[in-house]
């Protein structure tokens, strides 16, 4: 296994454009993920960072250089280094939301589209940490097969387990919510691969244990175009989540990554990824309770 690197790639926050004209044919593309699987079987795709979608060209966050797979309703960038995912990427969809929902699946399972295999289930056993979903199962509950998919362990990362089942969850779960409330929303979901990992875990392969997890969140449609990101720490919190909240460009900063280039015009990434105002995404103090007083005491 090679040894684990850090991602010192540091890069500007997102340039500059003004309406969406990009923006509804990237939303139609991602939009038709399923689609696309079904036609194409889920094959891995090109190596320049270019997802063929429905004869569009959608760009993949930049930054980072792991093999890029598709999943159907999800994009991922696996890691062989840390044996994980880089980032995730996905757009959540209220339509979706309001469906009924799948049995949840019990089995985690190696990905076989990984070249050069991906984690094993074996690898978490008896670890101390949580198999963390980076597409959680429940933004794909409305259809079996994507539900299925998210137990793959390309798209599973070690996770505290106070922090899994607490912060993380209470997250997750307003995510869900700000995708009811807003209509759509464009997801990307992965670890902080610039900061020094907390160790590792793996009895057949040295998966990194991140020291901190990002998401970040664009709202493209009317009528209040806004953008959030959250970088939090793998470890139990009793703080409030709107804490953690900050700009997309600063969630940049602290990633190297670009997670939005080439989907809007430049002057309109600016502007959003600028302003990260908690104000405009309404945190539940119900959740809030529930995990300072339940989720957090869930076993280490």
């Amino acid at each position: 296994m090679a040894k684990l690197r850090r991602n010192h790639a540091q890069q500007g926050a997102g340039a500059s454009g003004t309406t969406i004209v990009k923006v509804g044919i990237f939303g139609a593309i991602l939009a038709g993920l399923v689609w696309v699987f079904q036609q194409f079987g889920g094959e891995t795709p090109p190596e320049d960072n270019r997802v063929e979608y429905a004869g569009e060209a959608y760009i993949a966050p930049a930054g980072t250089s792991g093999q890029l797979i598709d999943h159907g309703g999800f994009l991922l960038s696996y890691d062989e280094e840390w044996e994980q995912a880089e980032w995730v990427a996905y757009v959540l969809e209220r339509k979706n939301l309001q469906q009924e929902w799948t049995d949840r699946p019990r089995d985690f399972r190696s990905d076989p589209l990984v070249r050069d295999g991906s984690a094993t289930d074996n690898d978490y056993r008896g670890s101390g940490y949580d198999r963390g979903h980076l597409a959680p199962f429940a933004d794909f509950a409305w259809n079996r097969e994507l539900a299925e998919r998210t137990f793959l362990l390309s798209n599973i990362s070690p996770q505290a387990r106070q922090f899994n089942q607490g912060v993380w969850r209470e997250l997750e779960e307003l995510t869900r919510d700000w995708a009811n409330r807003f209509k759509r929303l464009y997801v990307v979901t992965g670890p902080v691969m610039t900061q020094d990992p907390k160790g590792t875990i793996g009895r057949n392969n040295r998966i990194a244990v991140p020291a901190a997890y990002f998401k970040v969140l664009l709202d493209l449609d009317d009528p209040e175009q806004k953008g959030i990101g959250f970088v939090i720490p793998n470890q139990i919190s009793f703080d409030p989540l709107y804490d953690y909240a900050m700009s997309i460009d600063e969630v940049e900063a602290i990633t190297g990554m670009d997670f939005f280039a080439e989907l809007m015009p430049a002057e309109t990434e600016a502007a959003l990824e600028s302003s990260g105002n908690p104000d405009l995404w309404p945190f539940s103090k119900k959740k809030f309770d529930r995990r300072i007083n339940s989720w957090n005491n869930v076993n280490n």
